[in-house]
């Protein structure tokens, strides 16, 4: 065959091959989407981890987060890793889609950083956020192809929430409006109408990220008036004051009551509290109802988790300003196809939902994540631990370890530290490291050790102790308080303007 023959032949038979072998890999990825499962994912806002009723909470009315807990794999140690600084849900947030601790994120609005969405997207999943991204515009643009009602930045009046719209199209995001109703219900009524009139072949990842039950303490309708103060029960770590100076006592979370925080005022605010988480489960219920109407039904993994937790009342704080078991623990549950109920007492962090949901979708998994893939104890693998240890951290005024029994807790501005029997004590009251005895002195020490091990494998970098501390003792008495700009007017006049605190809402 001439050589000008044999070339073209060669070209030609090249180019049938690429062809052949593109093909392939795109029926290969077809065929894989087809398959894959849906993620619905419902996150909310400064919810406890022990304000579901189906937990043992008998104050608390949650129908549909009770059906959820008997329906997946309950979490009861799912911690939020920390924050750098007060709001607490910006880098808890940065850490879920990127499944890295705040160490290892050169900034929270996740520049250059690989989100969840993105991966998910770049594996044949359509991908659809509603709700509060408090992470950056870029951000939540590579990560979402759809957005309907969003609300970017941390916190609003629940009944005036700044809301915007992705264009598809265009990839344009519209200019803030005041949504038309309710925070909770603005979010889900987005999320149904997604599930509701999607059309397309591929899975989806559905992010729904509501605001409640974090502040302003308004819920709408007879939700308002849902709980008598009078019948909530004081957390049985409550104190007037928190003991010492823990670094941030006066952030902006803990001015929403005065000082000493006295038990009506706490009970009012559960009350307030508890009707948003009620107000939240009912939206929720809507959406999972909408999703057992559609088509997508038997082939959806729900996810439902919280970014912190909250003090109301524990230890005489208020907010998430700390390392306590309140405040940094949170809700997580997942149900799905071939998940059976049960409960994980495993020791997991938030971020490990972000290698979770990657192996759930079959999509490739980047091993300098810090997150650690929960699956196996979805499919009750008992002998899968994903760590020892774990740790908690805020600003550079707290760090936390502990392991199955043992907490320690130290303040190294102030040289101080707590230490907590988390078997008998698990509200953490009794501060064994005041005491003595040899065993407590050598937990310490067993602690103290594998914190800083596990500070190098992060890149913390902060001192566990200082030279020269800080006073500890602290006085906050009658000490004056400014509400923001997101309290109502009954909110200012509940808990600022009067120091009973007694008003009714109206």
């Amino acid at each position: 065959m001439p050589f000008h023959l044999r070339f073209w032949t060669f070209i030609l038979l090249s180019i049938f091959s690429q062809e052949l072998t593109l093909g392939q890999n795109e029926n290969e990825a077809w065929s894989r989407t087809k398959t894959a499962p849906n993620i619905l994912f419902l996150f909310a806002d400064d919810q406890r981890w022990d304000t579901i009723g189906a937990y043992g909470n008998s104050k608390i009315e949650t129908p549909n987060f009770d059906q959820l807990a008997r329906s997946g794999v309950n979490f009861r140690n799912a911690y939020c890793f920390g924050s750098p600084h007060g709001a607490v849900c910006i880098p808890s947030r940065a850490m879920l889609h990127s499944g890295q601790t705040y160490f290892n994120l050169p900034n929270l609005e996740l520049a250059g950083q690989p989100t969840l969405g993105e991966l998910l997207q770049k594996s044949g999943y359509q991908t659809f956020a509603t709700g509060k991204w408090h992470n950056g515009k870029e951000s939540f643009l590579r990560s979402f192809e759809l957005g309907r009602n969003v609300m970017f930045g941390g916190m609003s009046d629940h009944s005036k929430v700044p809301v915007t719209q992705l264009d598809s199209a265009t990839r344009d995001i519209s200019a803030a409006v005041t949504g038309e109703h309710f925070s909770s219900r603005l979010f889900a009524d987005a999320a149904i109408e997604f599930l509701t009139n999607r059309d397309d072949a591929r899975p989806f990842f559905c992010y729904v990220a509501f605001t409640a039950p974090h502040d302003p303490g308004m819920s709408p309708g007879n939700f308002n008036r849902m709980y008598r103060p009078e019948e909530m029960l004081i957390p049985p770590n409550f104190l007037p004051q928190h003991p010492f100076d823990n670094g941030d006592l006066t952030v902006r979370d803990e001015e929403l009551a005065p000082w000493p925080r006295t038990p009506e005022v706490i009970q009012s605010q559960l009350a307030d509290y508890y009707g948003l988480i009620s107000h939240l489960d009912q939206q929720v219920g809507r959406i999972v109802d909408a999703l057992r109407e559609s088509e997508n039904a038997n082939n959806t993994i729900i996810i439902y988790a919280a970014d912190h937790g909250l003090a109301m009342g524990s230890h005489g704080l208020l907010g998430k300003q700390n390392l306590y078991e309140h405040s940094t623990k949170a809700p997580l549950i997942i149900c799905g196809p071939d998940i059976e109920n049960g409960t994980d007492e495993s020791m997991v962090y938030l971020h490990d939902l972000f290698p979770t949901i990657l192996e759930l979708a079959g999509c490739p998994i980047n091993n300098e994540n810090n997150g650690r893939s929960l699956t196996p104890l979805l499919n009750q693998n008992n002998s899968y631990q994903p760590r020892p240890f774990l740790t908690t951290s805020y600003k550079n005024s707290i760090r936390a370890i502990r392991d199955e029994r043992w907490k320690l807790i130290q303040y190294p501005q102030i040289n101080r530290t707590q230490l907590f029997d988390l078997k008998s004590d698990p509200n953490e009251v009794q501060n064994l490291a005041d005491s003595n005895e040899p065993q407590h002195k050598e937990i310490i020490q067993r602690l103290w050790n594998q914190l800083m091990v596990e500070q190098k494998l992060v890149g913390d970098s902060l001192p566990l102790t200082s030279a020269d501390p800080l006073p500890a003792e602290i006085d906050l008495t009658g000490r004056p308080r400014k509400p923001d700009q997101w309290q109502p007017k009954w909110i200012i006049e509940k808990y600022f303007d009067s120091q009973t605190n007694r008003k009714p809402a109206p």
